[in-house]
């Protein structure tokens, strides 16, 4: 089953419903390589005027730029936008010759990058195998960033009690308290996959959505009603939905993808403020549904120290860089490295409050 985000289905989705467009700062600008009528390769490329909604801060960059007098926007992006799952940028045709490909849709993003004025050109959270890809390119100024998220993995385990054995006894009782608090609210919830999700319910959650984002940042968020309208019959078997109901209504809910190894939680929205309710969903009933497919690995999002405490393994993800400006690519190049040190340790020292049994 292909990484749901580098569908065509997906990408497209983003675009026929408004999400994606110039008026939301993501202008598509993607690459392709065809040959004897079939695509060969293809990389999703945005021309972008901020950077919203890429969970790899540059903020700071821009700030360097202006207050050089230049220009930091507008930047190219390959990326899955509002999407921090880790995954390949490049989706190849089988039997394809992968690293001539990946050359010359490098060659193609430099030189677009060049033609629009951009400030580079970023690739935000390939895998390892497509970092390793493009690294061998050995453009001097294809720079690497590192980060951390949080993924929980699954070590064998029969079931949720299973995962629970593992940890120490304290952890493993706070977590079971968690859990019982929210059927003592009186919730009834279930895993729903695929076309059994209702245009109602996603009706339903497009405005807990909106009302998170709203909440968050005073912003309505990205995605559309459409979107979430079309999801179901686009992405098929790769979307679920965990539901919560008090009294038969639903009250909030958490929207996961999948592919054959890994699940990625994305959103999630709530009517109300109950306790624990949101890791139950996020992460609780996300953990017992990997464990049901037999998925190796739970990606739930970016950010979240509180998910080592429940079981997520603070893991390193990377994008790379490719700055236009000489002097400012050697700049970011310095940061980079100290950055890169701080983030190793701040890793290690997370991995120490993990909460399984020693040994």
């Amino acid at each position: 089953m292909d990484y749901p985000f580098l569908r065509r289905e997906f990408l497209d989705l983003l675009e026929d419903s408004g999400s994606v467009g110039p008026t939301s700062g993501w202008t598509p600008s993607h690459l392709a390589i065809v040959e004897g009528g079939a695509e060969q390769a293809f990389m999703p490329l945005y021309l972008k005027d901020h950077s919203w909604g890429e969970y790899v801060f540059d903020w700071a960059w821009a700030d360097a730029w202006r207050r050089h007098g230049l220009p930091y926007y507008p930047k190219l992006l390959t990326a899955i936008p509002f999407t921090p799952a880790t995954g390949p940028r490049i989706r190849f045709a089988p039997g394809a010759d992968r690293p001539a490909l990946s050359r010359r849709l490098v060659a193609k993003a430099i030189e677009l990058a060049r033609e629009s004025g951009a400030s580079g050109w970023h690739i935000l959270f390939p895998d390892g195998d497509q970092l390793a890809l493009l690294e061998a390119i050995d453009d001097p100024r294809l720079l690497r960033r590192t980060g951390t998220q949080f993924h929980w993995f699954n070590r064998g385990y029969g079931d949720f009690d299973a995962f629970l054995a593992a940890l120490a006894s304290r952890k493993r009782k706070m977590i079971r308290r968690e859990r019982r608090q929210v059927a003592e609210q009186g919730f009834a919830i279930e895993m729903l996959t695929g076309t059994d999700i209702g245009p109602d319910l996603w009706a339903f959650f497009h405005r807990v959505y909106h009302r998170t984002y709203l909440k968050r940042s005073g912003g309505a968020g990205y995605l559309s009603a459409e979107f979430f309208a079309g999801l179901g019959a686009a992405m098929g078997g790769q979307v679920a939905m965990a539901v919560a109901r008090k009294g038969g209504r639903p009250v909030a809910a958490a929207l996961y993808f999948r592919d054959d190894q890994t699940l990625y939680g994305r959103y999630w929205g709530c009517e109300g403020e109950y306790d624990f309710l949101h890791f139950e969903l996020c992460y609780y009933r996300g953990i017992d549904f990997a464990i049901a497919l037999g998925l190796e690995k739970f990606d739930a999002g970016a950010q979240g120290e509180h998910k080592i405490l429940r079981g997520f393994t603070p893991v390193a993800t990377h994008s790379l860089h490719w700055i236009a400006h000489p002097s400012f690519a050697e700049a970011v190049a310095r940061f980079l490295r100290e950055e890169e040190a701080n983030v190793d340790r701040y890793r290690e020292e997370a991995a120490e409050l993990l909460p399984f049994k020693a040994g």
